[in-house]
């Protein structure tokens, strides 16, 4: 094994002693869950960028700016970074107030328990896929830079991966992420400088010209195409477990407010790097059959070896903290919202590796979709935005209002999902999404009874 990959098996192991030291206060299944509610704003804000600013963040997003200039940076960061900041200031404090243990028991608590598993059901799909694009990526820059063929390194990646998220809990993970956080934060600082220093064609513009055709569509299919490119993500980060889970763990509702909002800010600044790099990349750069090749690319011309194994070193922080989210939140979700509902009278040890397990059951289906997958990143789209149109709306009236109950909750979540899936698999629409989203309004409020419960939810 050469440098970068010792450097990058080192540097796991570093993180699986911190999670292994941070584990030991761990008792209980909600100690693991939510870090036994002690979370102050700073590590809530490190934990929410690191969780999100997965390598997708770093790689996509600037091949994306590359190919489109900046209208490929709508989504990511401008995008996400909006949905992260509604969460924090909209969305946070009233969750937390509610005293939950997982996103699933607003609905439990709300509606009843049949919505509850369905919600939970309904939101695993884009979770493990998302675990497992990020397994894959791991796999990939193992493999990139050793020896090694895919699919073993894929393997070493989901058996590290793993073992990372079964070990350490949401304290464990908040921890971490602190460290993971400045590796990316540090990676990309330490890159954008040496491109900053690269010399730039005299007749390049800041804009790069998009080979969309805009021209062809009216103005308002132009409007809604991008309102549709917007909803996916925001809608998606408002209901996303991953999210969820780390601001439940706060000490209080002002601070899961204010650490979230933080994560927001971190997600934005932090992420206009990578748009940096896009726009100058294209210049310096043109003509990569890959837009996606072009952070690594930059980093393999302008820095040295040190530098370079830095660099990978923040590639890997991105994975990690976004993995083991993708894997701690949804376990969690299943084990405590369906399995430990069948076994309410087990022991709180018994409880607690019920989640574990269920961490290593997700690991495994994770790993076997890297394996069989070659366009992950198409299937995380896809995963992302099935079910979470009504998710999103069902959660809104949930939150906000006493309107509607258990039969238009289950009309809203099957028709968002049916709707999505017809709309953009059998007819091929070009706005699936913002039509799932209407048809899962129009549904609640059809079916939700005449008289509105008075009771508050609790």
């Amino acid at each position: 094994m050469n440098g970068i990959v010792l450097a990058m098996l080192g540097y796991v192991l570093v993180q699986f002693a911190i999670g292994i030291s941070a584990s030991r206060t761990m008792s209980s299944e909600s100690d693991y869950i939510l870090a036994g509610r002690s979370l102050g704003s700073g590590l809530v804000a490190f934990s929410v960028f690191a969780s999100f600013f997965g390598a997708e963040a770093i790689v996509a997003s600037a091949g994306a700016v590359y190919e489109n200039g900046w209208r490929g940076a709508a989504v990511d960061p401008f995008g996400y970074a909006l949905a992260l900041l509604i969460v924090g200031t909209l969305l946070a404090g009233p969750l937390w107030r509610r005293g939950l243990t997982t996103f699933a028991d607003l609905f439990r608590a709300r509606y009843s328990p049949g919505v509850e598993k369905l919600v939970v059901v309904m939101l695993l799909p884009g979770s493990l896929f998302w675990a497992a694009a990020q397994i894959r990526a791991f796999g990939q820059v193992l493999s990139a830079n050793s020896t090694l063929d895919l699919q073993t390194a894929i393997t070493i990646a989901a058996v590290l991966v793993a073992g990372y998220s079964v070990v350490g809990g949401l304290l464990a993970d908040s921890v971490t992420d602190v460290i993971q956080g400045a590796a990316v934060i540090a990676g990309l600082v330490i890159l954008t400088i040496a491109v900053a220093n690269a010399p730039l064609p005299a007749s390049a513009g800041w804009i790069i010209p998009t080979p969309l055709h805009v021209a062809e569509q009216s103005e308002a299919l132009s409007a809604l195409l991008a309102v549709e490119q917007l909803a996916i993500p925001i809608c998606g980060t408002v209901v996303s477990v991953e999210l969820i889970s780390r601001f439940l763990g706060s000490r209080s509702a002002a601070v899961a407010t204010s650490g979230t909002s933080a994560g927001a800010l971190m997600y934005f600044l932090v992420g206009i790097m990578p748009v940096y790099l896009g726009l100058k990349g294209a210049h310096i750069l043109p003509g990569l059959p890959e837009p996606e090749q072009v952070v690594p690319k930059l980093a393999e011309a302008y820095l040295p070896g040190a530098l370079r194994i830095a660099f990978v070193g923040a590639i890997i922080s991105a994975i990690l903290s976004t993995v083991h989210s993708a894997l701690h939140g949804p376990a969690s979700q299943v084990s405590h919202n369906i399995v430990l509902r069948m076994l309410p009278d087990l022991p709180s040890r018994q409880k607690l590796w019920v989640v574990r397990t269920t961490v290593m059951a997700l690991s495994l289906v994770a790993y076997s979709l890297s394996l069989s997958s070659e366009r992950i990143h198409d299937l995380v789209e896809t995963a992302s935005a099935f079910g979470s149109a009504g998710v999103f709306v069902v959660a809104i009236f949930a939150l906000f209002t006493n309107y509607g109950g258990p039969v238009s909750a289950y009309g809203a979540l099957l028709a968002g999902m049916f709707v999505w899936l017809a709309a953009k698999f059998v007819f091929a629409l070009p706005i699936p999404y913002l039509l799932a989203l209407a048809a899962s309004v129009a549904i609640y409020v059809a079916l939700a009874p005449p008289q509105t419960r008075r009771t508050s939810p609790r």
